[in-house]
């Protein structure tokens, strides 16, 4: 869909590109390749509404100074264009363009004309994308970490989808390997302790509170059927049933947080087609694997991991990287052309060995991004809270979500980066005041609705449209500048991999209403000003509205 923004740009590279043409026809100076002109809003209103580098990427091939390469192209803009109100040449070679109003003002219409559908994009013409996020083992309650992950994984996907991508979310079910075997023999353990059996609790076993529940539900429901069976075909049936109960439990606990998956993707299913040994012999036929005191070794020192890595045990079983090759593999095999992970900070090492094996396998390895995200610490009193009331160990993302609700919780997660560590203040959460930043965000959407039901209650009804350029004051034009934004910071987000760009845009967003609020009147005797500005206030609203719905976060109309 395009956007005015996106008109307005076009319009200053097109006006940019002439300039530089002239300045070469004039023997200025030369190039051989033009880089891409890249505009960017500055950080400092005083800098203008748009500014370019383009002169310091010109300085190598005009072997000119990046100011005069500046001068050169300002000097040479076209004079008669409408849009551009001034010039300016900061620093070592900015190109500062303040635009006139009129670009703002229309850029205001079209949020009205295109409402809910404000801030969608083409700009991934469709192209598919796999988003896998979360992926916790299904051996324990979902924890701090995962509730990060659900966060940004779900909001990024949004994005993705906002901005035109074909996105698949999806949820990779660890339920093979080395941790259901102790995941097995510890379900066993606590099985055979409940009835007053003896029992040997496994070394590297799960011992969580969550086990002993399950099976004492288990007991609840069935009795002791499965004490007569042998050993490993018990467990089986232990694990079978804790298993859908632990998923059962994820899935409801990640549905509570705002987070849905299009695949839950079962690990064992790789196993169960075969998949595993096709992938193994690929690698094997492609030359990349070597066998060594017994076990099959993948050459991931090749691609520039630190050591090669085992991808069949010595005694024939294969590891998880094995099948976590194969995993991605299938990826690909589906038909996606961008793959983003989200792993934890403990996966750091394991990026450049699966980007390795992707390459081995003929992929791209480009297109497999991976995106660590690092610890989350949460503070209330300013200490940090380590152990949970019910679980032991850890507060569960269930037990966060009660106590802050679903909006706090996703918002405090996508505060930061995903590579910045992150402290979540428990308190703050909770808090009705303009310092937490979820309730900023959602009272700025409650105090327009507010505002638009006066006016219904008065009699004025809110206009298609109005004379927009009555809106002039720095609050007003403030305002709809950050609207007008919105869609390229979706695209932006989006391209980036950037989730907590969309929450810092709405924060900022929420705090240019407020500050409009406090200096406008909206309501008034001036009918036409009154137009003007209720446009502009529903704009907001639909803006709010629509970046909060991408956030997975409630927008209410009253506080």
């Amino acid at each position: 869909m395009e956007t005015v923004v996106g008109r307005v740009q076009a319009q200053l590279r097109q006006a940019i590109a002439q300039a530089v043409e002239k300045a070469v026809a004039d023997g200025v100076f030369q190039y051989e390749k033009l880089p891409e002109i890249i505009l960017e809003v500055p950080r400092e209103k005083a800098h203008g509404d748009y500014a370019t580098n383009l002169a310091m990427l010109l300085t190598r091939q005009a072997k000119q100074p990046p100011r005069k390469i500046a001068e050169a192209i300002v000097a040479r803009l076209p004079q008669e264009n409408k849009l551009i109100a001034r010039v300016e040449i900061a620093g070592p070679g900015f190109i500062n363009f303040y635009l006139t109003n009129d670009w703002l003002y229309a850029g205001l219409a079209e949020i009205g004309k295109q409402g809910e559908n404000y801030g969608k994009t083409n700009t991934g013409k469709g192209r598919k994308v796999q988003v896998e996020f979360v992926s916790a083992n299904p051996t324990g309650p979902l924890h701090m970490g995962n509730g990060r992950g659900g966060a940004i994984g779900s909001v990024l996907a949004n994005l993705l989808e906002t901005a035109g991508f074909d996105v698949t979310r999806e949820f990779y079910i660890n339920d093979a390997g080395n941790q259901i075997e102790n995941f097995g023999l510890s379900l066993e353990a606590r099985y055979l302790e409940l009835l007053g059996q003896d029992y040997t609790f496994p070394e590297k076993g799960y011992r969580g509170e969550d086990i002993k529940q399950c099976m004492a539900d288990l007991i609840a429901l069935e009795g002791d059927k499965y004490l007569q069976l042998p050993p490993e075909e018990r467990r089986k049936k232990l694990v079978s049933y804790a298993l859908k109960e632990k998923l059962t439990a994820i899935k409801n606990d990640l549905a509570a947080f705002g987070v849905e998956y299009d695949v839950w993707f079962s690990e064992q299913s790789l196993y169960d087609s075969g998949k595993i040994k096709e992938t193994l012999d690929l690698l094997q036929e492609k030359g990349y694997l070597y066998e060594k005191d017994g076990a099959i070794w993948l050459k991931t020192t090749l691609f520039g991991d630190d050591k090669d890595e085992v991808v069949v045990r010595a005694n024939g079983v294969p590891t998880y990287f094995a099948a976590d090759i194969a995993y991605h593999r299938d990826k690909f095999e589906r038909g996606f052309t961008w793959i983003i992970n989200i792993w934890g900070a403990d996966h750091h090492g394991h990026v450049a060995r699966m980007k390795g094996a992707m390459a081995a396998l003929g992929y791209d390895p480009d297109q497999l991004d991976v995106i660590i995200m690092q610890l989350v610490r949460l503070v209330r009193k300013g200490e940090q809270v380590r152990m949970s009331k019910r679980a032991g160990e850890m507060v569960t993302l269930s037990e966060l979500v009660e106590e802050v609700g679903k909006d706090a919780a996703r918002f405090f997660f996508l505060l930061r980066s995903a590579d910045s560590h992150l402290d979540f203040d428990l308190d703050l959460a909770k808090e009705a005041s303009n310092e937490n930043p979820v309730y900023y965000v959602q009272y700025a959407h409650a105090r327009i609705c507010s505002i638009l039901r006066q006016a219904a209650e008065r009699g004025v009804t809110l206009p298609q449209t109005g004379d927009l350029t009555l809106l002039k004051t720095e609050a007003e034009l403030d305002l709809i500048r950050k609207l007008v934004q919105f869609p390229e910071e979706i695209a932006l987000a989006a391209l980036r991999k950037e989730p907590h760009r969309l929450a810092r845009y709405v924060h900022d967003l929420a705090g240019l209403f407020h500050s409009f609020y406090n200096s406008c009147r909206v309501i008034s005797d001036d009918e036409k000003l009154t137009a003007a500005r209720l446009v502009l206030v529903d704009a907001a609203r639909i803006v709010l509205r629509n970046s909060l719905n991408i956030l997975g976060i409630t927008a209410p109309e009253r506080m």
